[in-house]
């Protein structure tokens, strides 16, 4: 019998032998059940490392990520770096990473070998793990609406002594950078960003190139070429009313079409005699603070008031009169005195037309008395006698004087020209005022003192002085956002109806179709609650009409496709919430209630962040 027959005739002996079969096939088994338990540490321990591997990789490709103009090696030197902070290579050697940018995203690998422990027994010493983050930006194009308040409390400044204008222009120029980053490795154009600087109205005088919207055809001159209306705080001069009269209003007058100067009384001499040109109106109508009526009433008198005063008057003439002897009797010149009038009259009377003012002339007529001579006094010197008396006539002298004035005033309206115009326009007329859905309802014209300075800029990409092509660098975002000015009350509704206008094709500001695969944000911020707009508020107080116009608009805006952001600026806190941004805002993360000048610059990075959409896609 050979030994293979002999050994597989004991194995089929093992097989069906049964004394002590479990501890036989336990013992059997301990072994790979050692070895796999340690093979689940191993591969546990091995994917705990890729884990944090993959978390290392994540930052480094998001921060090579925020800056997508890097080189390749400036990127391989910041991934590297950022990975390097981040993990530590578990086989010896620290993995080498390698980010590979296209378009726009940005894609990092790396690998390593993670030491086993029982693994090792079986001819396992190391695991190989691999692992690679891919962030994408700009994944679509940004239309951007920055509504920025100019109101006058902008200029306040919080317990550091940082003004709240000064830290909205250092957050604006953080925006527009980091926009201006995301733009740069897309086309041309991609990336866009309109500009609405606003208080109680927003200034169009200008188109982004400095070309003039005086004469374009969706501004409405209705309301600027409008005479004064009589309301509670107003009057239309009457009939009485013309050169040398008191100024009709309270809130005063000024001297002449276009000035500033206030005048008590109306020019009654001059180029501008007559003319009645209102000051900007007071608070006490609704939407009328600081108002200007943008003209004068001339003054043309229609009839002639002819007064004629009569007056009766005695008159005492005397003179001292001399004789020598019975020669020639001389006197000397008479003087006269007047007594108290024994009777005067007046009267005025009336005729139509009007030349000129004329006097008052006065024409008198005297009738004289007999003279009386009073006692003589005589003396006599060398034969010769010397007499003196005084001679004295009473008389009665009657004065007629004529005045001629200008009488009952007619008043024309005499519109100032469209050239004084600064460029500000008010809320279109309710609804069109909450809304961007009509471009053929036009813009009133006015000039107020709630007028900001810094115009609207319309979408563009000019982003600062290095890429404006103007003599004056006058015509790129950044210079824009230098350019604003606090001044004046506060009226979100018209800033948040030009963001949406800025973004739309057709008047006033006739942006492009807008393309395919394009994200619409509004981002406001404004510090204070509606005071006023054209129809209610006194430019002090919170107008919940105003807020209620608000609210339509924002309702607006987000249906037809806006993200809004809002921002409410609220130093210590001492207005409260706002709840109408609150409301306006696309969700509760998208609005903003801040109590420090400093955190605007917080919240508008966040927001850039947030809208550029840098983020890890696996």
């Amino acid at each position: 019998m050979s030994m293979m027959t002999r050994m597989w005739r004991k194995l089929r002996v093992f097989t069906r032998a049964t004394g002590a079969n479990v501890a036989m096939m336990f013992g059997l088994s301990l072994l790979p059940l050692a070895i796999a338990a340690g093979a689940g540490l191993d591969y546990a321990q091995a994917m705990m490392a890729r884990s944090n591997m993959v978390d290392a990789l994540d930052a480094a490709a998001l921060a090579v990520g925020s800056q997508p103009n890097l080189t390749q090696d400036k990127a391989q030197k910041l991934a590297q770096s950022v990975f390097d902070s981040n993990y530590t290579g578990r086989g010896g050697a620290q993995p080498v990473v390698t980010p590979v940018i296209d378009g726009q995203s940005v894609t990092v690998k790396a690998d390593d070998k993670v030491k086993t422990a029982l693994l090792g027994m079986v001819g396992m010493p190391k695991i190989d793990i691999q692992a690679s983050s891919l962030v994408v930006w700009g994944q679509t194009k940004l239309w951007v609406s920055l509504v920025l308040d100019n109101t006058g409390s902008m200029s306040q400044t919080d317990s550091t002594g940082l003004s709240k204008m000064a830290a909205l222009k250092d957050a604006s120029h953080q925006l527009l950078a980091k926009l201006k980053t995301a733009a740069a490795t897309g086309a041309p154009g991609d990336v866009k960003v309109a500009i609405v600087p606003f208080a109680k109205d927003v200034n169009v005088k200008t188109q982004n190139d400095g070309t003039s919207n005086l004469t374009a055809t969706w501004i409405d001159w209705t309301d600027w070429e409008s005479p004064v209306k009589a309301t509670s705080n107003t009057v239309v001069p009457d009939s009485t009313v013309g050169w040398g009269s008191n100024c009709p209003w309270s809130s005063g007058c000024v001297a002449s079409p276009g000035s500033t100067s206030n005048v008590s009384k109306i020019p009654s001499s001059g180029t501008y005699k007559g003319y009645i040109c209102p000051d900007s109106m007071g608070s006490a109508d609704p939407g009328m603070s600081g108002h200007y009526y943008n003209g004068c009433y001339t003054s043309t008198a229609t009839q002639t008031a002819t007064k004629t005063d009569i007056k009766v008057v005695p008159v005492t003439i005397t003179s001292t009169c001399t004789q020598v002897d019975s020669g020639t009797v001389s006197c000397t010149t008479p003087s006269s005195s007047d007594g108290t009038p024994t009777s005067s009259s007046s009267n005025t009377t009336y005729s139509n037309g009007y030349t000129a003012d004329s006097g008052p002339t006065t024409t008198s007529s005297t009738v004289n008395g007999t003279p009386g001579d009073g006692t003589k006094s005589c003396s006599t010197k060398k034969g010769k006698t010397t007499c003196t008396w005084t001679r004295t006539t009473n008389s009665t002298r009657t004065d007629t004087t004529v005045t001629k004035t200008a009488y009952n005033f007619s008043h024309t309206w005499v519109p100032l020209s469209h050239s004084y115009w600064k460029g500000c326009v008010m809320d279109r007329d309710q609804d069109a005022d909450t809304n961007a859905t009509s471009s053929t309802t036009k813009y009133p014209a006015e000039n107020s003192g709630s007028c900001v300075s810094a115009t609207v800029m319309t979408l563009n990409y000019t982003w600062d002085s290095t890429t404006d092509t103007s003599v004056a660098k006058n015509q790129n975002l950044s210079w824009k956002i230098d350019a604003m000015v606090a001044g004046g009350g506060t009226n979100q509704t018209i800033g948040l109806q030009h963001g949406m206008q800025v973004q739309m094709t057709g008047n006033p500001y006739n942006a492009p179709t807008l393309p395919g695969n394009t994200s619409r944000y509004i981002i406001l911020l404004s510090d204070g609650l509606n005071t006023l707009d054209r129809w209610y508020g006194n430019g002090s107080d919170q107008a919940t009409q105003v807020d209620d116009r608000m609210a339509l608009a924002c309702t607006n805006a987000k249906n037809q496709g806006f993200i809004v952001y809002t921002l409410f600026v609220d130093l210590g806190g001492t207005q409260g919430n706002s709840q109408v941004l609150q409301n306006c805002a696309s969700d509760p993360g998208k609005y903003y209630d801040l109590t420090q000048s400093s955190q605007i610059v917080t919240a508008f990075n966040q927001i850039a962040d947030q809208i550029t959409n840098l983020r890890v896609s696996r």
